[in-house]
């Protein structure tokens, strides 16, 4: 147990959790358009979904510096880096939106087909995950920015476990979220 603190186990079950809803939504989306017996390509494919995807992935980049950072005991370059992740997220949620909207004009509404309605609620759901990693990040945020005004509390915040712990809680949610949205874009991609 000491090995593995509550914490982290707790994120373990909640990322299981998230990997079997999203399973499920994305086994009941593919199981619809299989169904409705529309062709796949019947309408072009949000431009903006292929954008956010690209936002998503450097943002993954720039989070996977901050271990690093932090073990160099640079917390200002670190506030920076959680800074800038914070960023390219809220620009993955407005790309997503952008998404709906090249959706709405292509005459796919929510409430028209189940196959555009599995569209909207799983990126939907999905925009829901990257709100809750944005506050976590917020929050973390703070605290490195804070911790990094003055050296006694820089050298508290890099030698205190928890903080490291945060910092790796975080990465493992940010990383498995946007490899959720890799699998998901993929099947939107050849199935949409």
């Amino acid at each position: 147990m000491e090995r593995l603190p509550p914490r982290l186990l707790m994120l373990y079950v909640g990322l299981l959790g998230i990997g079997v809803l999203f399973a499920g939504l994305v086994a009941l989306y593919v199981l619809t358009r299989l169904r409705s017996g529309e062709a796949p390509g019947s309408h072009p494919f949000p431009r903006f979904f292929s954008l956010s995807t690209i936002v998503l992935l450097v943002s993954s980049l720039v989070l996977g510096q901050a271990t690093r950072l932090y073990r160099a005991d640079d917390l200002p370059t670190l506030t920076r880096c959680l800074g800038a992740t914070l960023l390219l997220a809220s620009i993955f949620c407005g790309l997503q939106l952008a998404g709906w909207r090249e959706l709405t004009l292509q005459n796919v509404l929510f409430e028209d087909k189940p196959s555009g309605s599995f569209v909207y609620f799983i990126s939907g759901v999905h925009i829901a995950h990257i709100v809750g990693g944005m506050g976590y990040l917020l929050a973390l945020l703070l605290r490195t920015r804070h911790a990094a005004r003055d050296g006694v509390r820089t050298l508290v915040f890099i030698r205190n476990p928890y903080r490291r712990r945060q910092l790796q809680a975080i990465t493992t949610y940010w990383h498995f979220v946007d490899a959720v949205w890799i699998v998901l874009f993929a099947v939107f991609l050849f199935m949409y």
